[in-house]
Parts: C-alpha cells; structure tokens; sequence
C-alpha cells in the first residue's frame, strides 16, 4: 500500500537539525486517510511535527478489516524512487507485481522489501480468494544519496530471526537486533522488528544509544516505558537509550522502528523522494509520458495518475515542520 491521496502534498523531511539526542516520550496520533473507496489507513509518518525515525520516512497502519466479502486491497500500479517498501503483515495475504517482473504473494510476518532505487512501479492486492481479515503496517526507508539510483529490485524473506526472552518474541525485520540480522538489504544503520508479548510480561530490549527509535502498537496494550501505547498510535522515543521498558496488559504486539538519524534533507511528494523540484518535476513526467518506469504487467485495471504539483517550489528543510 502506498500514497495514494489525490491531493498529493510534499513532505519536508531528513537532516539532524531536530533528533531529539536525548529519550523522550512523544505519542504521536494517526491521521486517517481514506485509500480508494472503501479502505482506510492510520498515518503516523510523516506527521505533524516529526517528519522520520531514522531512515523510516513513512508508516501507515491498517486493519485489522474484516474482506470476507470485499475485494480487499487493491493499489493500482503506481511508481517509486529513492526509497524502499517494507509490506508486513498479521493477518491475510498480500500479492506484490511490479515493473521487474517480480509476481510474490506476502503472508503474515513475512517481509516483502522492495528497492525503488532509480525506478520502480508496482502494484498490491489482495488474492481473489484471500483469508477474512487484513491488518498490517506499509513502510518506507529513505535510500541515502550514494544508494538512491541503484538498480530497482524486489526481495522475500519468509524465514525471517527471531530472539526470544520470557514474555517476549522478536521477530527481526530489517537491519540488527541483539546481535541478529535481518537478510533483508539495508542501505543505513537501522533496524525494524515485531515484537509478540504475552499478556503480564514485563522485560527490557537492548537497543542501541546512538539510534532514534519509535514504537508502532499493532494490536492490544502495552506500555512502553511507562506510557500506554494504544493500536494504531505511535511512542517516539528519541536517542540516548541502551533499553527500553515494556510491559503487556494483554497479549500484544508491536513494531519497533528505529535507526542512525537521517541526515540528508528530503523531498517527499507522492509517492517519489528526491534532493530538488526538478527531480520531482521529471519523475511525474515521466510517469505520466510512460517513460522510465516501466510496465506492471498482470494486473486487472489502469494504472493511477499522478497529481499535480504545487504551486509553491518543492525545497528540502529539515525533519519537523
């Protein structure tokens, strides 16, 4: 699932300028967006007022929704540069096309990661017959500037790490975690993982202290260090941690993002991140021309148009408004 508001506004993100260097505890609330006619998503990047964590420059959370009778997902093909996808799933099944020619169905809890580089267009849906209900995450990482154009690709890991401790299953998304890591490509100090908790458990994760971190709730309640963290919400947590408390009122699950602060300025408008107007400017053209991005083949419907630009010239600022 990506950005596919028609009224598409750019995002002014990256830098260091505004990394809380220090742990804090800032709950961010979603903002919802509807996703064709049907479909609804809890945005919780870019936000007002934080922009990333890390390199994770977009998250938005869904579910769980009940498609017994739905067609579920459907994303038309659209296009990408300069970032990576991350498809996560808990529930139902999600099937990934794109211009390269990859054709992959993602269930629960496996990762589906997909490098634009360059260029990119894919699209997502649920399978014709697909399980009753649909809940997961759709994240993006901001490629740094060495790593931006590189050759678009599209990656499936089904069998992912897993640290354990009572109470506690780590499953290990993207980057490092307690000395495991991920086989998913990273292009910057990062890490992602779902975390299982069981309901009374109380434990402390290792993080890392020059790392900014956030924590996504999926599913029940929890408290992360100290501050409920209702589903669909998200905990900034700032730097300067080497643990972080949780503790589980129920059976839970969370997201735990985090990573080196990003220290590139971004444009983000659409579904496309670059450095200048002009490279936004030439990527819808692009994508409008047919040029460049190339052909999603196999899927039942027009590909989605671009929306238009701002009046306003697109600039990279800083992470927060």
């Amino acid at each position: 699932m990506s950005n596919l508001e028609r009224e598409a506004a750019p995002a002014l993100c990256g830098g260091r300028g505004f990394v809380v260097a220090e742990p804090v505890r800032e709950l961010l609330s979603p903002r919802h967006v509807k996703l064709g006619e049907s479909s609804e998503v809890r945005r919780l990047l870019p936000n007002l007022g934080r922009r990333m964590v890390g390199a994770w420059c977009f998250v938005d959370h869904y579910g769980p929704d009940d498609i017994a009778d739905e067609p579920g997902m459907q994303v038309p093909p659209h296009p990408h540069m300069g970032l990576q996808t991350v498809s996560w799933l808990h529930e139902g099944e999600v099937l990934h096309r794109d211009s390269t020619g990859s054709l992959q169905t993602i269930r629960p809890r496996e990762l589906g990661l997909m490098t634009s580089g360059r260029a990119i267009s894919h699209s997502e849906e649920s399978p014709r017959s697909h399980a009753r209900f649909l809940h997961g995450a759709q994240l993006w990482v901001a490629l740094p500037d060495g790593h931006r154009h590189t050759d678009p690709r599209f990656e499936h890991h089904a069998d992912l790490p897993v640290v354990t401790a009572p109470g506690v299953k780590a499953t290990l998304i993207l980057g490092d975690l307690d000395g495991a890591t991920s086989p998913g490509t990273a292009y910057t100090p990062i890490v992602g993982a779902d975390l299982s908790l069981t309901r009374g458990a109380d434990v402390r994760l290792p993080l890392e202290p020059d790392f900014e971190y956030a924590v996504l709730s999926m599913s029940g309640e929890a408290h992360v260090d100290g501050v409920p963290v209702l589903p669909g919400s998200m905990l900034y947590l700032g730097c300067g941690r080497s643990e972080l408390p949780l503790r589980a009122e129920s059976d839970a699950a969370l997201m735990l993002l985090g990573g080196e602060p990003f220290e590139e300025e971004l444009i983000m408008f659409w579904n496309w991140i670059g450095r200048t107007q002009e490279e936004i400017v030439q990527a819808r053209r692009d994508w409008m021309e047919g040029a460049r991005f190339g052909e999603v083949k196999g899927y039942d419907g027009d590909p989605l148009p671009a929306p238009g630009l701002p009046a306003t010239p697109l600039k990279p600022r800083g992470r927060m408004r």
